[in-house]
């Protein structure tokens, strides 16, 4: 009934307003992917907890527009809510705009917070609906008035990273980005992103949950730095060393008034990654507004020799945690209640005992047979199964360190074991092999990395309905692009030192589901007369589960890839493991 309420009143304050259809992205003034409570703005008003979404809401109509990894969730979250689920046909589009056109009659008033929503999105509406007639209007926030207790921004204190564990100083990177700039000819540039101002600065936060950043902005020029941060998030001697770094520290609320106030003649921006609002305050004296990718993101998407050494390390780290954590699982599940939550929390335990671990990576998933086929699944108490010595576990997990993030699934048997599962395991591996072992020229793009992936999935008519891979930062967040491996023709090319994810999966509603994903590192292979090529090396250490094999729907190339794969994670991880743990793995690692 809270939502009910909630949405009566929304509709209350649109009557008044005179507005026929609200926008309310899942966003924040940063368009983060993971928001700080204070902006999330869709939980509060539909109870909807996914992170990607768009709710509309109108007089006669309240919708959720969602794509494919949320259908199951949705339809269960907003059950009695007074929302709809809409199926997005693609994913990250505003399909919405054209529903809007076709459902409402020219002069409808289309109203959204231009804090929360993206450039790109504003865009996507106006050039849907102004034509047809509609008023636009970008600055409306209706949740604030009639949000009771609304959490406030967090406060927690900020750090700066040596360089000794960036690999590259703060003064460097802010050279590296005016080259672009200059390249770009744009005598400025503001960032929102966190994540881009987060490797920019060397700077690390609390603020947002799993992602180590601090909420705030930053204005690049030839001539100053501009951080703007909430007052006491840094300790004196950090705000030494930025000013002594050439960076200026100033309020964080100052940037809406900065921006407003810039004497430039151009300016780039991020239009996926800046909210309208900002835009909207670019005063009229700067001629040309560039709407480009941060620099900083291309940048940080390539690792420095340092960066690569730690995140080695760190895979140890993480490869000791998650084998103790198997370990106990396998040993307790006939001991012990276990369910998807309290195994979630054990697993952050075994994270928690490792040298520099700062926090998971994202909310587990823990998906236990029919919640296994939920891609973006998190246990709540109210859907929280019990673990029982029969079907198929999936454990999608990841770890901060603070020489790393991690990302990693595995799928494992609790006993009891279909052939249909042990097919769809096999097909599913053969996919994560075939990805890993690929070689390809210079140049290449994530499309044909993701066509590689899935070729064995689709050769015996499967397929699933997500990315293969996605790019991850360095004690960052555990999604960070350009680059990325999926369907789309995304024309960025996979350059030396990136680190992405590839993780193929299989999902059967209602039954059980399949990813194995391991964590790989672009690299230079060799030469020949037709050009160069790379491959990659593959920087997850964790065993492969060999028990729900179908061994004869493996080549050789993929049993003898399996082998080495497995036998290289006992060599990495024994040292570090007690004579009992390492005796356990020896067994998990045995050749088939």
């Amino acid at each position: 009934m809270v939502h009910l309420d909630r949405l009566k009143k929304i509709r209350s304050l649109m009557h008044e307003q005179g507005i026929d259809a609200y926008i309310i992205p899942s966003s924040d003034p940063h368009i983060s992917e993971y928001l700080p409570d204070r902006y999330k703005c869709i939980e509060w008003t539909s109870g909807f907890t996914g992170s990607a979404g768009t709710l509309i809401i109108t007089h006669d109509f309240a919708g959720l527009w969602t794509d494919g990894r949320y259908f199951v969730q949705a339809t269960e979250q907003l059950a009695g809510t007074g929302f709809e689920l809409v199926k997005l046909r693609t994913q990250g589009s505003a399909e919405y705009a054209e529903w809007l056109g076709e459902k409402l009659h020219a002069g409808s008033c289309v109203a959204f917070d231009g804090n929360l929503a993206s450039l790109l999105v504003a865009q996507s509406v106006n050039n849907t609906l102004q034509p047809l007639g509609f008023v636009i209007n970008g600055h409306v926030d209706l949740l604030d008035p009639i949000w009771e207790n609304r959490p406030e921004l967090p406060q927690v204190k900020a750090f700066l990273l040596d360089e000794k564990t960036t690999g590259q100083s703060t003064e460097s990177k802010i050279a590296d980005v005016r080259k672009l700039l200059v390249k770009n000819r744009a005598e400025s540039h503001f960032i929102s992103s966190l994540d881009d101002i987060a490797w920019l600065l060397n700077i690390r936060g609390q603020d947002v949950p799993c992602n180590p950043v601090v909420l705030s902005f930053v204005y690049v020029s030839a001539e100053e730095v501009i951080l703007f941060i909430a007052p006491d998030k840094l300790s004196a001697p950090d705000i030494d060393t930025l000013n002594k770094q050439g960076v200026k520290v100033a309020t964080y609320n100052e940037a809406f008034s900065f921006i407003k106030s810039i004497n430039t003649t151009s300016i780039l921006i991020d239009p996926k990654r800046t909210c309208f609002a900002i835009y909207d305050s670019i005063p009229v004296v700067v001629n040309t507004i560039i709407e480009k990718t941060n620099p900083s993101t291309s940048l940080k998407a390539i690792k420095n020799e340092t960066e690569i050494a730690h995140i080695r390390q760190t895979m140890v780290k993480d490869g000791v945690a998650l084998t103790k954590f198997f370990k106990w699982l396998e040993e307790s599940i006939h001991t012990e209640a276990l369910s998807e939550i309290s195994i979630a929390e054990k697993l952050e335990g075994f994270r928690a005992e490792q040298d520099g671990f700062v926090d998971i990576s994202f909310n587990t998933i823990a998906g236990y047979l029919d919640h296994g086929a939920l891609p973006h699944y998190h246990a709540t108490p109210e859907s929280n199964y019990t673990l029982k010595p029969e079907g198929l576990l999936l454990v999608d997990s990841g770890g901060q360190y603070k020489t790393g993030t991690t990302d990693i699934t595995r799928v494992v048997s609790l006993g009891n074991i279909s052939q249909e599962e042990q097919d769809d395991y096999t097909i599913v591996l053969k996919g994560t092999i075939e990805g890993s072992q690929a070689i390809y020229p210079v140049g290449s793009k994530g499309y044909q990395i993701d066509a590689i992936t899935r070729r064995p999935i689709w050769a015996t008519l499967r397929n699933y309905g997500h990315g293969t891979g996605h790019g991850i930062g360095f004690f960052l967040n555990v999604h960070e692009g350009p680059h990325v491996f999926n369907p789309t023709n995304v024309d960025i090319a996979i350059e030396e030192g990136m680190i992405t994810s590839i993780e193929p999966g299989l999902y059967r509603e209602g039954k059980h589901g399949i990813r194995i994903e391991n964590l790989v590192l672009s690299k230079k292979y060799d030469s020949s007369i037709f050009g160069d090529f790379m491959d990659f090396e593959t920087l997850t250490i964790c065993y492969i589960d060999t028990d729900l094999v179908n061994k004869a729907l493996l080549e050789k190339t993929h049993i003898d890839w399996l082998n080495n794969y497995n036998q290289w994670v006992f060599d990495q991880l024994s040292p570090q493991l007690t004579e009992v743990e390492a005796a356990w793995l020896a067994k998990k690692t045995q050749a088939i």
